[in-house]
């Protein structure tokens, strides 16, 4: 039995981002291409091996308690970005706003996408999805500054389309316009008693 099958899509990179620094800002500048480590993007604020834990890994751990980086990216799309700005009643989300490492297009549902879902590209550098990414307050906060009545609707607008967290299983380039092959793994419910 097959752990992973490939899915019958495949996406496309729109958009790459980073930042050195939460310092200045929550949102990060486009770039042609990233350089993808095991920590993480090279040089960006949310790469590293290990992070301090936070309110979404409480009660497991208390605040500031070093655990893995299941966190080192995160993961957008076209068309979730296009539902949320038509649910805020604008024209458009720029990516940027939203601290994200990669844009998509193509891969339906993104957010949906189950945990261990690999993204590959061609250059063998592969991303472990680790979870749905919820709306934050932050993201808020970047587009009331540009769009005052709208910006406090996007925690409720994006749910269930702010993307995921993925890390890095395979280092290696990402380039825009590069190809995103989706590999799924097997899936069953779970069941307790």
């Amino acid at each position: 039995m097959a752990l992973m099958s490939r899915a019958k899509f495949k996406g496309t990179v729109e958009g790459l981002f980073s930042r050195l620094s939460r310092e200045g800002g929550f949102e990060k500048p486009e770039r042609q291409s990233l350089n993808l480590l095991f920590s993480g993007p090279e040089g960006d604020c949310h790469a590293g091996l290990t992070r301090a834990s936070d309110v979404r890994t409480l009660p497991i751990h208390a605040r500031n308690i070093e655990i893995r980086n299941v966190r080192q990216m995160t993961i957008i799309s076209v068309e979730e970005m296009t539902e949320v700005a038509r649910a805020m009643d604008l024209d458009a989300i720029d990516p940027s706003w939203l601290g994200a490492n990669l844009l998509t297009q193509g891969i339906p549902d993104l957010t949906l996408l189950p945990p261990s879902t690999r993204l590959q590209f061609p250059s063998g550098a592969t991303l472990v999805v680790d979870m749905e990414n919820l709306p934050c307050t932050q993201v808020s906060k970047v587009i009331t500054k540009l769009h005052p009545a709208e910006g406090p609707e996007f925690v409720k607008a994006a749910k269930n389309k702010r993307g995921v967290t993925a890390w890095v299983e395979r280092e290696g380039a990402v380039q825009r316009g590069d190809a995103i092959t989706v590999w799924l793994p097997m899936q069953r419910l779970y069941s307790h008693s």
